[in-house]
């Protein structure tokens, strides 16, 4: 049931030049700014038309007192072309200027920096012009918006750019505005001025807007910078000589400082990195509340009130298909508690203790429209007090109902709205259907709790809010600390808060991308303080004994290694790849120690992981690759990483790196720790190694312990075969003798020997088809010469049997000629 309706005030009729500003007013409403143009007089009695188009003016529509003659109504309107725009039209010290009966103040301020200052009398028959003055000092500047308080006259003028600035260009152009303020008082025959006094200079384009002792410094809605300069919001108190820095985004001010700081670029200079992450929402219209505060309409559909104090209160949020189709213009104002919103030709008043929509009249297109002006009446009481009318042009009181009843309501309504859209039934559901026979309750206790919140009611209520509050306290005094602390207690309250923003994050056991992706900012922004903050929430202990033990629960372990929330975007890493990032920034060296301790975790804590899942020693590589360009630089980690990871493939990759290092005591270290897991891993690194041993000597000192790892299953054929298969071709390149630390790559039997010997005697049937070879000498002699010389015998010297000689002498060139293969058992790939 409607309790509002409007009434209307005047119809222009008792105003000088009714039918001309009737005309006008409709004009403007046909046009996008609406009533943007349209100035009213603390008083009400007077009406400026600004006018830019076809041609600069200012059209004036005032109320007299008492009726004049009709000869001298030519004489009250006022039109003023002037070739330089108006700025804006401000009333000066109305207070006190009506000292004088019917008197009234205004300044018509133009862009060069004119400011024309009349005066209005019913005795002298409309307005008088009292003087012309330049508000800025130099002839070069131009005025963008100016307002004026009991005293002060404030405005922002935009500068030409100084050529000796340091800034880059786009900055110097962006920075080229300055805030200025003069003292003004008003005399019976003229405004005295003050000189010029700098609020803030190197700023960027600002909309000053006085609302009670503040000043409030917007940023340019119709700009459309994307830099962190055009996120703030300034209010200045010329009383405590203040400013407080805010943004759309943030409840609370991101610093108050003092004005004695007037340079723009050293206010913010702390925070626009910290603004450079965010994305407050734009402003789309402002009023202020005449009390200090302003009224702010967010491109999100939220309205807020910034309160003198700094903090941004959400009042009312308007329904987002309302607000996303409107293009229009729209208009806001308060008085007292109530807020007035026009949008969409609606008419919302909310109550801004609580938020709730008291009315909504509809059809309505302005309070002050080309129909008159208007008041909004309250139905129910108006018969018994008229002192109830809410009149919005803010002359009247307005009453304020009891906040317990219309906490009520709102949980009534707010119910019946909840309910109607999941109701399967086509009755509506009205206020009174909840309430009648009580067959509803929730609302009723709910609406209790919140009238009573200063009763005994309140301890359950803060009992179940008392974590969240402790929360909330402790994060305002972080930012409080960060505001007002010296360079050790913030970098203190810095690691306090990555260390529990650390913690909460890794808490979540299913990351979003919006939370992954704040995690990724964290480190960083804070790449120190979330390294400490990573080992305090894992709980790492490094045991001196080269491994990494962990107490962190198994639910946190599951968000750092599964890919939960990971983005498209290559520089959103998931959280087991952010965290390795870290290890090797800090800590190279417990990289691969981490990864063991998170295999370890991932078989203990049961991960139901896919079938395509990528290792976890793949993208620790990952990450390793991406940190340097060099591969060498950290190639001593890719082999412990690979090795670590156990899995056959990824050790035969370490084991050629190794070998490309010709680091063979490493190589045979590996091979006998690797050669235990299994006899297809065995028979792999067998196989790589006797390959290797046929290219060259290198590995001559180890030979004993490689053939202590021949696998069970090789025969003599199967090793024959390997070694035919691997001999350097006689047509290769020759190779560097600088390639080999020992001798050149001659192989001979008598270097297989002993691991023939031992394959021989484990067979169940020896065979005698390489006897001979058995009973060659365990080292060959030396090499015969190329042409036959007579040579004297020597007695001491034994004679070698014919067969063992002609083995010995062609056992290199009978490898190297014999290339077809022998029977043999097949070798296995593991």
């Amino acid at each position: 049931m409607s309790r509002f309706v409007l009434e209307e005030v005047s119809s222009f009729k008792d105003f000088t030049g009714s039918e001309a500003l009737a005309d006008m007013l409709s004009l403007s409403n046909s046009e996008h700014n609406g009533l943007s143009n349209v100035r009213v007089s603390p008083d009400s009695r007077h009406i400026h038309i600004i006018l830019q188009k076809p041609e600069v003016g200012l059209v004036t529509f005032d109320k007299f007192e008492r009726p004049l003659p009709v000869q001298n109504q030519k004489k009250l309107d006022l039109w003023l072309t002037r070739t330089a725009p108006i700025v804006d039209v401000v009333y000066l010290d109305h207070k006190n200027s009506s000292r004088i009966r019917g008197a009234a103040v205004a300044a018509v301020v133009y862009e060069n920096g004119k400011a024309e200052f009349w005066r209005f009398q019913d005795c002298k028959v409309g307005w008088h012009l009292l003087q012309t003055s330049d508000l800025c000092n130099s002839p070069q500047a131009k005025v963008v918006s100016v307002c004026a308080s009991s005293h002060l006259l404030i405005w922002c003028e935009e500068r030409p750019p100084s050529e000796s600035s340091s800034a880059s260009p786009p900055l110097r152009n962006n920075l080229r505005f300055c805030v200025c303020r003069r003292d003004y008082e008003v005399e019976e025959g003229a405004v005295i001025l003050g000189g010029v006094k700098i609020t803030l200079h190197s700023s960027p384009k600002f909309a000053v807007l006085c609302s009670g002792e503040c000043v409030h410094l917007l940023p340019d809605v119709e700009a459309k910078t994307q830099s962190s300069i055009s996120k703030f919001l300034f209010t200045w108190s010329p009383h405590r000589d203040t400013f407080t820095v805010n943004t759309t985004c943030n409840n609370t001010p991101v610093k108050l400082v003092s004005a004695r700081e007037s340079d723009f670029k050293r206010l913010v200079t702390d925070c626009v990195g910290y603004l450079s992450i965010l994305e407050p929402p734009e402003i789309q219209s402002f009023a202020p509340t005449g009390c200090g505060g302003l009224l702010l309409l967010l491109s999100t559909g939220w309205i807020c009130l910034l309160q003198k104090d700094g903090i941004l209160r959400r009042v009312y949020k308007l329904a987002e298909n309302c607000f996303i189709q409107h293009r229009g213009p729209t208009s806001l104002c308060i008085f007292k508690d109530t807020l007035a919103l026009i949008i969409e030709e609606k008419l919302y008043l909310i109550d801004l203790n609580c938020g709730r929509e008291l009315e909504k009249i509809v059809q309505t297109p302005h309070l002050l429209s080309e129909s008159g002006l208007f008041m909004a009446v309250n139905k129910e009481t108006e018969c018994k007090d008229c002192s109830s009318k809410r009149k919005l042009s803010g002359s009247s009181a307005v009453n304020r109902a009891h906040s317990g009843a219309l906490l009520v309501e709102a949980v009534f309504e707010e119910a019946c709205k909840y309910y109607q859209q999941r109701s399967l039934s086509s009755t509506q559901l009205t206020v009174e259907a909840l309430k009648k026979g009580g067959r509803f309750q929730a609302p009723i206790s709910l609406a209790s709790i919140l009238r009573n919140y200063l009763s005994s009611t309140s301890d359950k209520l803060m009992c179940s809010l008392e974590s969240e509050l402790r929360a909330l306290v402790s994060l305002e005094e972080v930012k409080g600390c960060l505001v007002k602390g010296g360079a050790k207690e913030v970098e203190s309250m810095c690691y306090t808060l990555v260390e529990k923003e650390v913690a909460r994050l890794l808490s979540i056991s299913d990351l979003d991308k919006d939370s992954l992706s704040y995690l990724n900012s964290v480190f960083s922004i804070f790449p120190c303080q979330a390294w400490k903050a990573v080992q305090v929430a894992l709980q790492l202990h490094y045991n001196g004994e080269g491994s990494l033990s962990s107490k962190a629960p198994p639910d946190m372990w599951k968000c750092v290694l599964t890919r939960a929330g990971a983005s498209s975007s290559p520089a959103v890493l998931p959280v087991f790849e952010l965290l390795c990032q870290s290890v090797l920034h800090f800590q190279p060296s417990w990289l691969p120690k981490f990864l063991q301790l998170a295999q370890q975790q991932q078989g203990s804590a049961g991960l139901g992981l896919p079938l395509n899942h990528v290792p976890l020693y793949k993208r620790a590589l990952c990450i390793l690759s991406s940190s340097s360009p060099d591969r060498n630089q950290h190639q001593d980690i890719e082999v412990e990483l690979l090795l670590v990871s156990g899995r056959p493939n990824a050790v035969l990759q370490a084991l050629r790196i190794l070998m490309g290092k010709q680091q063979w005591e490493k190589v045979m270290q590996v091979a006998q720790e690797f050669c235990k897991q299994g006899p297809l891993l065995n028979k792999e690194i067998f196989t790589t190694l006797l390959c290797e041993v046929a290219h060259h000597r290198d590995l001559d000192s180890y030979l004993d312990l490689l053939w202590a790892l021949c696998p069970e299953d090789f025969t003599v054929t199967t090793i024959l075969n390997l070694v035919l298969q691997n001999l350097p071709s006689p047509n290769s390149p020759a190779i560097p003798s600088s390639f080999y630390t020992s001798c050149p790559p001659q192989l001979t039997i008598g270097l297989l020997k002993p691991l023939l010997r031992k394959v021989l005697q484990r067979e169940t049937k020896p065979s005698q088809r390489y006897a001979d070879i058995l009973q060659s000498p365990s080292y060959p002699p030396p090499a015969l010469p190329r042409h036959p010389t007579d040579q004297s015998r020597d007695p001491s010297v034994p004679t070698t049997p014919p067969a063992e000689t002609h083995a010995a002498e062609s056992t290199h060139t009978d490898l190297q000629r014999s290339r077809g293969a022998l029977p043999a058992n097949p070798v296995g790939s593991a």
